[in-house]
């Protein structure tokens, strides 16, 4: 049997006035985004955050969205965009602009980075309009509906895919979304949630994917291997006939998911990928795990899942089915925490909490799904002002910048990179534009857990977003907004970075201070 899913109004967030319904950008208060982030791999390589600590914009058309990524001060300016409404071709155009890359027929979220897209209000659908990310990171996209489409046919958009991520993506979540489309490859569809070309740590939670004949994949080939991390929790896939996901190597973690009348294949998991899959309650489906199409094997690690009237075709030489009594033949380890319903209860759990216009309703692992509490939308329309936030305490100990060498990207007339590293509040360092790097580096590896950035008098709130870096490996110590004391795991390096990815002035950073914890 099919289970039908009823969408309810989205009522957890406040309703706000349109300014026109020509989709004119607002400033407004107060993100509406979830107050709870991401589980699974987003919350790793540095976490997914959005637009948070930026400003919050309105857009009831495509165009406005594309204007809204285009107004901002950088590239990597965060911005949390609310939408409502329907987005389609007729209101979605290319805006030109330092900040942004977009296009025409899709919404285009290329070479930016710090964006959340969330829906509010009557609810956002995109209808035959794909969201396409691309060279871009810290994305966030939530409570939105993207429906229909097209590859082929007319009108085309993002390659007929729902939403689709390719080229050095890095950090998604993708959270409370339906996806659907209307028929498969000979209608015109393509995937519903692809990835490729070394995309890493996505998450896909609370979503609802159907009637499409592919869910979607990742890797484009067998020899796309270059992406991974990317978490699968408490998803509907519904009415489709294979890649649920395909998987072509990497590392998969997939729990909690309802499956129901997948007719082909399922979890493909294959060309070395390795997939972790825990509790999810397969209805009515064939092949819902196992190797398929190639003789390149997948691996998986199974525990607790639930498989409720599951069909499985014999082996091939091109085909290995993991049933009918599926056994692991890896292990995956995973290396955040997450809360794991029992997979009896994830047909109504799912149910209750997975798509869009559910209130962002989530499940803490107790088979009761949870509302999470509202963000409190200030009364006033406008934000008002206030006092930059007290910078904490000074660290104790030794600051080991003193005595260091430093460097970091092109630095503004009449600064030095070492006036950071100088013990004198009265001189500093600024980046030509709204954002640059600022290093502190040893001649030998130094242990290092604190930092302390120290902005210039009458610059103090200047700096917005931020990532702490060890330079040498690219590896994100911490990310976050605003100046001041910086904590993160115990790490020898030779060299931190500090990198202003967003501002709302000019940066001036006075002092850089390292310690040791």
């Amino acid at each position: 049997m099919r289970r039908a899913v009823a969408l309810r109004l989205y009522a957890g967030l406040a309703t706000m006035a349109l300014a026109t319904a020509t989709g004119v950008v607002l400033t407004m208060p107060a993100a509406s985004a979830a107050p709870s982030g991401p589980t699974g791999y987003a919350t790793q390589n540095g976490g997914t955050t959005g637009g948070a600590g930026g400003q919050t914009v309105r857009a009831t058309t495509g165009t406005a969205i594309h204007q809204a990524l285009c107004s901002r001060a950088s590239s990597s300016t965060p911005i949390t965009i609310q939408v409502e409404g329907t987005i389609n071709h007729g209101n979605t155009s290319k805006v030109s602009g330092d900040s942004c890359n977009t296009d025409d027929d899709r919404i285009e979220l290329k070479q930016i980075s710090n964006v959340t897209i969330v829906g509010v209000g009557g609810g956002a659908v995109f209808d035959q309009v794909g969201i396409h990310i691309r060279e871009a990171s810290n994305i966030v996209i939530q409570n939105v509906t993207v429906k229909n489409v097209k590859k082929s046919g007319s009108p085309t958009s993002n390659g007929g895919d729902a939403i689709g991520m390719e080229s050095g993506v890095r950090n998604i979540w993708v959270d409370h979304v339906t996806l659907e489309a209307s028929g498969g490859e000979s209608e015109g569809f393509d995937g519903l949630f692809d990835m490729k070309d070394d995309t890493k740590y996505v998450t896909l939670s609370y979503s609802i994917l159907r009637n499409s004949g592919r869910g979607g994949l990742v890797g484009s080939s067998e020899s796309d291997r270059s992406n991974g991390f990317i978490t699968y929790h408490h998803n509907l896939y519904e009415n489709i006939d294979s890649r649920v996901p395909l998987l072509r190597g990497g590392i998969a973690h997939i729990y909690n998911n309802h499956y129901v009348d997948i007719h082909k294949s399922g979890i493909n998991s294959r060309a070395g990928a390795r997939a972790k899959v825990d509790n999810n309650y397969f209805e009515d489906s064939k092949d819902v795990l196992g190797t398929f199409y190639t003789d390149e094997a997948g691996y998986w690690q199974v525990g607790g899942n639930v498989f409720d009237n599951v069909t499985w075709s014999s082996r091939s030489s091109e085909n290995n089915p993991a049933g009918p009594n599926p056994q692991s033949n890896t292990t995956v380890g995973i290396p955040y925490s997450y809360d794991l319903d029992g997979a009896d209860c994830v047909p109504s759990v799912v149910s209750q909490t997975a798509g869009a216009g559910k209130g962002l309703k989530v499940s803490d692992g107790s088979c009761s799904p949870q509302t999470p509490d509202p963000t409190p939308t200030p009364t006033d329309p406008t934000p008002t002002p206030t006092d930059p936030t007290p910078t904490p305490s000074q660290p104790s100990g030794t600051n080991l910048s003193i005595g260091a060498g430093s460097d970091g990207s092109s630095k503004a007339s009449g600064t030095s990179y070492g006036n950071v590293r100088d013990g004198d509040m009265s001189s500093y360092w600024s980046p030509t534009g709204s954002t640059g790097s600022i290093s502190i580096k040893w001649g030998s590896a130094t242990t290092v857990s604190k930092i302390n950035i120290r902005e210039a008098a009458g610059s103090e709130g200047n700096i917005g977003s931020w990532r702490v870096l060890d330079h040498d490996t690219g590896a994100v110590l911490k990310s976050g907004s605003g100046a001041g004391v910086i904590t993160f795991p115990q790490i020898s390096l030779r060299k931190i970075t500090f990198e202003i990815t967003g501002s709302s002035g000019t940066p001036k950073v006075a002092e850089y201070e390292t310690y040791a914890g």
